[in-house]
């Protein structure tokens, strides 16, 4: 049996095409014309022997065969994208320090960071993780090449996402019931508590501050023992505890700005490509548009 043997440069099409819902917005994304385009559908359509959208006037729709292709399409492409960058990298070498804090280094970071030691191989990452706070310093004296940190007066960058905040605590302990109401705090001078104490100072709910600590699993220790209620970055708040809002009383807190710094000195090939796949991978899941295309030093002139 001879099995249809599938197109790279048909299948990019016929992604842009699912993802835009329209073959002329398909042939902006794969800069072709929109006939072009359309042959090349059709040609795919002619491999698979069965239709892969739905036409109507003004938008297209996936076919059962066009949504069971999407994804192995998709991941076609990731690969070929994966064996080329690896084939133009594989010359790339050196030594990149990546200093962030906790809650973002665990929960944003680990795909990017995976994904990119698979192209560079002989690229070695280090991993700095320490709050915000402590980080503008480390920039200024060269210690760290790139920092993934939350917007400050000190810190500021290319911008990467914007992350909501939110309440959690422990169901068995329910510790919002209390009065004062008990809170975990991040350290003096953290964005994150500055956030937090001011949406507390906006509220009538009266409260006090139990903890105070840089560390997430100081802070997630003291709400999963119900001492406490903290507001977390809603990437990092773990799913066993629960989300607290207006019902329990406790008021909406002010997002936090998560933007990528790079020191002054830090100018090597590595640094650059690491920089330039967090820009694109996570920015690409940013809930705001970004606000630069290539990476900013901070405003206090790091280095």
């Amino acid at each position: 049996m001879n099995l249809p043997q599938l197109n790279l440069a048909q299948l990019r099409t016929f992604v842009a095409a699912a993802e835009h819902a329209s073959f002329i917005a398909a042939a902006d994304a794969v800069h072709r014309s929109q006939a072009a385009v359309s042959m090349q559908i059709m040609k795919l359509e002619e491999c698979i022997g069965q239709p892969l959208f739905i036409r109507h006037t003004r938008r297209i729709a996936l076919t059962l065969a066009g949504e069971t292709l999407l994804p192995y399409a998709r991941r076609m492409l990731q690969t070929e994208s994966e064996a080329v960058a690896a084939l133009l990298t594989q010359e790339i070498k050196g030594r990149v320090v990546l200093g962030a804090p906790d809650d973002y280094m665990s929960s944003l970071l680990p795909p990017v960071l995976e994904r990119f030691s698979k192209m560079f191989l002989q690229v070695e990452i280090e991993l700095v993780c320490v709050q915000s706070t402590l980080l503008a310093p480390m920039l200024r004296k060269g210690s760290v090449d790139l920092a993934f940190v939350t917007r400050s007066e000190e810190l500021d960058g290319t911008f990467i996402r914007r992350e909501p905040m939110i309440w959690v605590g422990s169901e068995k302990h329910r510790a919002w019931e209390k009065s004062p109401l008990p809170v975990a705090l991040y350290e003096p001078g953290c964005v994150a508590r500055t956030n937090t104490l001011a949406a507390l100072a906006k509220s009538t709910k009266p409260y006090r501050a139990t903890y105070s600590s840089p560390s997430l699993l100081g802070i997630l220790a003291m709400v999963e023992a119900g001492l406490a209620v903290a507001a977390l970055a809603e990437c990092s708040a773990p799913r066993h505890l629960t989300r607290l809002g207006q019902a329990e009383g406790l008021p909406p807190i002010a997002p936090l700005d998560i933007v990528l710094v790079k020191g002054g000195k830090s100018n090597s090939a590595p640094v650059e490509h690491l920089a330039r796949e967090i820009i694109e991978n996570l920015g690409g899941q940013a809930k705001l548009r970004q606000e630069s295309v290539g990476l900013t030093e901070s405003k206090r002139k790091m280095g």
